[in-house]
Parts: C-alpha cells; sequence; structure tokens
C-alpha cells in the first residue's frame, strides 16, 4: 500500500480532520479535497507543495488567510509572513505523534479505510494527551 495521509489541526497542533490519498499523487490533488474541509480559520499554514492559484483563490473564497511559501518555479514570488510559518512545526509535531502507534508508522494495514481507522484511533488519543 502507498498512501498519503492529509491532516488538518487547530492552532495547537491537535488533529481535527484527515484523509488519505495515492501515494504517488501529487499534493495539489490532496489540497482539491481540503477547501470544503477546513474548519472556520483566519489562517492557513501549508507546506509550498499546496502553491497554487485556484488554491488560494479558493482561501480567499472562504476567507482564510495563506501563509504558503511560494514554490521556486514560480515565477512571481509571493510572499508569506516566516514568523507565522515557524508555527507549522505543531503539525510536525502531531505526525510524529500518530508515529508513535506502530501501526501507523509501519503502515501495517494494507486497505486505505483500515488504515484512516487505526489513524483515527491514534488521533483521538493524540487529541487528549
Amino acid at each position: 500500500m502507498n498512501a498519503k495521509l492529509h491532516a488538518v489541526t487547530d492552532h495547537t497542533g491537535r488533529p481535527i480532520r484527515f484523509f488519505v490519498t495515492a501515494g504517488q499523487a501529487s499534493d495539489d490533488k490532496g489540497a482539491a479535497a481540503m477547501p470544503g474541509s477546513l474548519p472556520d480559520a483566519v489562517w492557513l499554514l501549508t507546506d509550498r507543495g499546496r502553491d497554487a492559484d485556484w488554491f488560494r483563490n479558493a482561501l480567499a473564497d472562504r476567507e482564510i488567510r495563506p501563509c504558503i511559501p511560494p514554490r521556486t518555479s514560480r515565477k512571481t514570488k509571493i510572499k508569506h509572513d516566516k514568523r507565522r510559518y515557524k508555527r507549522r512545526y505543531r503539525i510536525e509535531c502531531m505526525f510524529g505523534r500518530l508515529k508513535d502507534w506502530r501501526r501507523v508508522a509501519t503502515r501495517y494495514d494494507r486497505c486505505p479505510k483500515v488504515f484512516l481507522s487505526a489513524i483515527a484511533l491514534a488521533a483521538t488519543v493524540v487529541f487528549w494527551l
């Protein structure tokens, strides 16, 4: 099984929503499912894999300000708040806490539904710790 996990967290890094896409798919395909499932927020911090004009426009429609560094191949550079972007470490810490669960870290489950169920169980515990 090759799957990519996408997550939405709150401002403290606690997991809120998850979804899985094919591992070979780019981050743009995962981002296409994201705008409809985002909670009400002021800012969205994400990595440069989701830097696309259509994604930025979808966030603007929901009145969410993106903090996304521009891709290196972008012709017109877009500024982002570097101080705010440094808080993205909370998201990486959440993934690290999920990987404390051996079943999630080694991806024992071949079926994406079962894998997502294991992640949901681990995330429930991580949310309250």
